[in-house]
Parts: structure tokens; C-alpha cells; sequence
């Protein structure tokens, strides 16, 4: 990480972006999906030439120091990283910009500004690192009381606080980023080793709020498996719930706050489990007739209890994109590691699953094939894939994902049905024929998270009704063939007509009473998970 600020439009900090071998690679493979010779470019957005209407309230004295309501803070808390987020910036669409920006220092402060904008009829908008991709930062006041909207960006609580070494566990601030956690546990030969995509440019907050998915493509596939104890502020007061490794006393607390994505409270700091650094890594790359092929031997992985930290599937034209394979094969990125011990015998029993489905090993005598090859091609370009964001929507090129689960038995017919929907949308949304792609995430013993990519070429003006169009008929298809509306992404309020339909009502209603409970007035990012 440098030290520039964080970009007003796009992925990471001023200065950082693709390098010009980099985009001028996607760009010819666009160019070859389509058919095309040259895009529609428009110019991105500047930041001196964005409209933004006054401010509708300002902070008082005693917390004015911490508050900002300069353009630059205002647009880059307005949106998240989504396509739709990045269309409607290029369009220049930042009418609801925050009126303030606060930066608290601290979890007295976090109340005084919470107090200050119920008092003022100002909703408040939690914010980590504004890497949501469903809408889940984005100050939208329809439908709400609210006459304006704070953004709570806790960036400054950052510090790690406590460490226990023989629990193996550390009380951590909410607002650190994924680097700076990891550089404070690095001298006591600890991690959290949780590495979501967006790892550089998120929090530990922002993955608790969210319910994020990590580095592990199994076991420890949530961040909900390290929260060992949080604390919240809430407009009725703190909540602290009890440091245990485990508990049977009723329904989690815990539970309650992960995933609540900022509507229940802020969450200032959490004691999270850590792990001994890795010391022993093995692994590689798998080709595989087909995706299926691929798919029913990470099945007998899963099963026979492996749990490796890796196992990612890429179907051919997946693994083409991101240069780890040719088109012709099926990937699965393989990888084991731990702290404690070798992992050949791991590895070695997980290679029977996959020749015993017709795969085959890439260089299969190189101990660190993991760090090799499909593999490392494949990890370079999921690192480097948010950065491409903002060179593809200025060209026109609509480039999304989505992600979800289903157990196994339904899973092929899952597959086929969602991406079938996906490819209709594309068609019928910018009149010619696109991409889609698939790949797994994340594993469990029974079923696997598939993780879809779409692209298409779209047009100046209409961009953000053809992404809706996809979105919706991808959503709706998965939701038809029993899948999830999101395995790790969250809802936001990109996602909610589908969440809507997936909980049970009256699940909605205990939600609901929850909030009524801690958050009466409905202060805290009005509209995400139930209405205002």
C-alpha cells in the first residue's frame, strides 16, 4: 500500500491501477469476445466537476474537527465498487452523496456522532473501506424519515489492542485494513489469515458487518469462524458480548451483529481467533476434461474431510481469462498449508480424488507447483482483477459477477440453468451475445459456492438499465433453482427483492423487532436488509 489517498472513482489508491501491458491485455480479449476493433470511451470522472448539492447539515463545534464535508470526502463515500456503482459515477449521478463525512477516533466519538445525527434526523451510514459490491454503503434516503446522511468511516480505529498468545486470539479495532492487521500480528508469529479479494482495500469491521468469505476455500470459509467476542455501539447504548471459544447459552449475540451489515450498530472492536503462520505449503494446478469432471472430484475432496486452504475450479473459458489455462481444460487450483505440520499426505489423498475423475497434474514433480504455472497465473489475476473495473465501464464494457450456493445433487442442473438465464439476459439486454463464466469459491462437504462472471457489451446511456437487466434474470434463475442470492457479497440493497423472498417472514419480523430495539428511530443505514 502507498500513501495516497483512496481513489475517488475506482479500485485503490491514486497512482495504482493496471499497468498499460495489463489493460492493453484485457482489452484485446474484449475486443477478440466481441468482435469489435475500437470501444465507445468516455471520459472518467474528475473530481472538480462533479455536482454535488449543498450540504443539508453540519456538525457542532465539538466534533466539527473530525468531520468533513470537502467534495473529495463526500464523492468517495458515495458509492461502493459494484458495476452499477461505477456506471452511475461515470454518469456523473452523485445525488446522494453524504452531507458528512465523520472520522471518529475513537468509540466515545462514535457515539457523540451517532447521538448528534439522530438529534439531527440524519441517517448514519457505516463505512469501512467502500468496498461493497450490492449497495451496501451508498447513503439512499427514499422511503426513510431522514433528512440527511452521515458517513462513519472508522478508519482511525485501527489499532491492534490486546494479544493473548496462549488462547491465540487479539482484541482488534473494527476500522483496520487487511495489511496493517496483519502487519501488527506478524511480530508474534500470528494471522488472521483471512484474505477476502478486496483484503488491501476492506476492514475487519467491513468483513464482520458483511458475513465476509476469506482466503480458505474450506473450514474456515467465513469470517463468522474467528469472531470469538464483539463490541457494538448502538443508538441505545454499547453491547459487549462475553469472550468464549464456545457456548450453548441460546441464540448467539455474536451472531446477531455478523452479517447485520451496519443496521444494528457500529461494531468498534472484536477479539478475533488467529492462527500460527504457515510453514508447510503444498499443492498446484489439476486439468480436467471438463467443469464437471472438475466439480464431482472436488466433491470427493470435500468429503473425505481434506479441507484444503485452496480448491478452486475454473471452467475452461474462466481459466482462459485469466491466463491460467487454454480454453481446452478445466483448472482446479489446489493448495494445502499449515503451521504445525507437513501436508504431503493431504495433498498426495486429494490427488487420488482428482485422477480418480480423469485429472491430471501440471508439473507434477515441482514441490512448489502451488506457486507455479495455472496456479500463480491464476492468483495474479484474481489480485489484479478490481483494478480493471474502471478501465472496461469507461469503454462500455459490462463486467460483473455474482456469486452463490447449492448443495451437490443439484448442482449441475443449477449450473446450467443460471448461466443459460445469464447468457438470455445478455442478449436480450444489449442485442448480441456475451460471456459467462463460472468458477468455485469456496467448498463444503455438502455443496460448492459457484462464483459467475459475466461480460457484455453495452452502451453510453444505458448502462446501468442493462447491468439491472442481467443482474435481475441471473438473480431470479438462482433463486428459482434453490440456490442463495449471496454467498459472501452480502445484500446491500442491490440484493434485497431477492433476500426479501429468501428469509422467512417471520424471521423478517424478529429482525425487524431487533432493530425496533436497539436502533428505535431507525438512525443506521436505513433501507439494507429491512425497510426503513
Amino acid at each position: 500500500m502507498t500513501d495516497g489517498r483512496l481513489k475517488h472513482f475506482g479500485w485503490g489508491r491514486e497512482g495504482e491501477g493496471l499497468t498499460p501491458d495489463e489493460a492493453a491485455a484485457a482489452l484485446d480479449r474484449y475486443r477478440r469476445l466481441f468482435g469489435v476493433e475500437r470501444f465507445d470511451e468516455a471520459a472518467l470522472p474528475i473530481l472538480s466537476e462533479i455536482n454535488l448539492r449543498p450540504p443539508r447539515i453540519a456538525p457542532p463545534p465539538v466534533l466539527a474537527p473530525h468531520c468533513s464535508s470537502e467534495p473529495y470526502d463526500r464523492v468517495a463515500h458515495t458509492y461502493g465498487k459494484s458495476f452499477c456503482d461505477y456506471a452511475r459515477g461515470l454518469a456523473g449521478e452523485y445525488e446522494n452523496a453524504p452531507d458528512v463525512v465523520a472520522y471518529p477516533r475513537n468509540e466515545a466519538e462514535v457515539t457523540s456522532i451517532i447521538d448528534w445525527a439522530g438529534g439531527a434526523q440524519a441517517a448514519v451510514i457505516p463505512f469501512g473501506a467502500g468496498s461493497s459490491v450490492v449497495g451496501g454503503i451508498e447513503p439512499r434516503l427514499e422511503g426513510s424519515p431522514h433528512r440527511a446522511a452521515v458517513s462513519l468511516d472508522l478508519r482511525h480505529l485501527n489499532q491492534l489492542v490486546e494479544i493473548d498468545r496462549t488462547s491465540r486470539a487479539a482484541r482488534i479495532e473494527a476500522g483496520v485494513f487487511g495489511p496493517a492487521l496483519e502487519a501488527q500480528l506478524r511480530p508474534h508469529d500470528l494471522t488472521l489469515r483471512h484474505f477476502p479479494q478486496s483484503f488491501e482495500y476492506s476492514t475487519l469491521g467491513g468483513w464482520i458487518a458483511t458475513r465476509s468469505g476469506g482466503h480458505f476455500a474450506s473450514l474456515y470459509t467465513h469470517i463468522d469462524d474467528f469472531v470469538e467476542s464483539l463490541r457494538i455501539v448502538t443508538p441505545r447504548g454499547p453491547i459487549e458480548t462475553r469472550r468464549l471459544p464456545g457456548s450453548g447459552a441460546g441464540p448467539s449475540p455474536d451472531r446477531l451483529f455478523i452479517g447485520s451489515e451496519g443496521i444494528l450498530g457500529v461494531i468498534t472492536e472484536a477479539w478475533m481467533r488467529l492462527q500460527d503462520r504457515p510453514r508447510f505449503r503444498a499443492g498446484g494446478a489439476i486439468k480436467f476434461a471438463d467443469f464437471f469432471s472438475a466439480a464431482r472430484a472436488v466433491r470427493a475432496i470435500a468429503q473425505a474431510g481434506l479441507y484444503p486452504s485452496n480448491c478452486r475450479i475454473l471452467d475452461p473459458q474462466e481459466a482462459q481469462n485469466t491466463g491460467a489455462g487454454d480454453g481446452a481444460s478445466a483448472i482446479l487450483v489446489l493448495a494445502f498449508e499449515s503451521g504445525d505440520h507437513q501436508v504431503d499426505a493431504w495433498v498426495s489423498r486429494a490427488l487420488e480424488c482428482c485422477a480418480d475423475h480423469g485429472g491430471t497434474r501440471e508439473n507434477p514433480r515441482k514441490a512448489d507447483a502451488h506457486r507455479e504455472g495455472a496456479a500463480e497465473s491464476w492468483r495474479n489475476a484474481f489480485i489484479r482483477m478490481p483494478y480493471a473495473r474502471e478501465q472496461l465501464v469507461n469503454r462500455a464494457i459490462v463486467a460483473d459477477t455474482f456469486e452463490t450456493a447449492i448443495t451437490w445433487e443439484r448442482f449441475e442442473g443449477f449450473h446450467d440453468r443460471v448461466k443459460s438465464a445469464t447468457e438470455t439476459a445478455i442478449r436480450e439486454a444489449t442485442g448480441r451475445p456475451g460471456q459467462v463464466t463460472c468458477r468455485f469459491t469456496h467448498i463444503y462437504p455438502d455443496g460448492p459456492a459457484p462464483y459467475f462472471s459475466f461480460h457484455a457489451l453495452g452502451r453510453h446511456g444505458a448502462l446501468t438499465e442493462q447491468w439491472a437487466t442481467i443482474k435481475g434474470a441471473a438473480s431470479e434463475a438462482l433463486m428459482a433453482a434453490g440456490g442463495t442470492i449471496t454467498h459472501h457479497h452480502a445484500v446491500g440493497r442491490d440484493h434485497r427483492e431477492w433476500y426479501d423472498k429468501q428469509r422467512p417472514e417471520l424471521f423478517a419480523a424478529a429482525l425487524r423487532a431487533a432493530k425496533q430495539a436497539v436502533d428505535p428511530h431507525g438512525v443506521l443505514n436505513p433501507g439494507v436488509l429491512i425497510d426503513p
